[in-house]
C-alpha cells in the first residue's frame, strides 16, 4: 500500500503571523494571505492532476499542535485514508482524532514515536 505522497503542508509557531506573512511577501515574494500560502505543482505519475502545498504560520500561543511541544507540524499527502488509519491503528500508531471530511479532503492527526504531531491529508479528487 502507498502510505505517504508528499508533504501538504508546514506549520510553524511565530510570534508574530502577520509579519512572517508580510516579511515572506517582501523578500521571498510569498502570495501570502492570513492563512499563509500554497505551492502549486504537478503530479510526477500524472503531471495533468495538480497538488499543493501549504505554508502557514501560526500565533505562539496555539493550541492546535499539541500534545506535541513542538513549534511545528507536518501534513503529509496520503492515498486512501481511511486504509492507512485501520493499518496504522494495527501497528500501535497513536491516532489523535476522527478522520474529518471538508470540501478539500480528508484529515487525521497521529503521533511520531517522538511525540511529533503529524496531519494526515487525502486530497479531495
Amino acid at each position: 500500500m502507498k502510505k505517504a505522497t508528499g508533504i501538504g503542508g508546514v506549520f510553524f509557531k511565530c510570534k508574530d503571523p502577520k509579519a512572517v506573512n508580510d516579511w515572506y511577501k517582501t523578500h521571498l515574494g510569498f502570495d501570502t494571505t492570513p492563512y499563509g500560502t500554497s505551492f502549486e505543482w504537478l503530479q510526477k505519475e500524472d503531471s495533468t492532476k495538480q497538488g499543493l502545498t501549504q505554508w502557514n504560520p501560526f500565533p505562539d500561543s496555539t493550541q492546535y499542535f499539541e500534545p506535541s511541544a513542538k513549534d511545528f507540524m507536518i501534513n503529509y499527502r496520503v492515498e486512501n485514508l481511511e486504509a492507512l488509519v485501520e493499518e496504522l491503528k494495527r501497528e500501535n500508531v497513536t491516532i489523535l482524532d476522527n478522520i474529518e471530511t471538508y470540501d478539500y479532503g480528508k484529515f487525521v492527526h497521529i503521533l511520531d514515536l517522538e511525540g511529533n504531531k503529524i496531519q494526515l491529508w487525502e486530497p479531495k479528487g
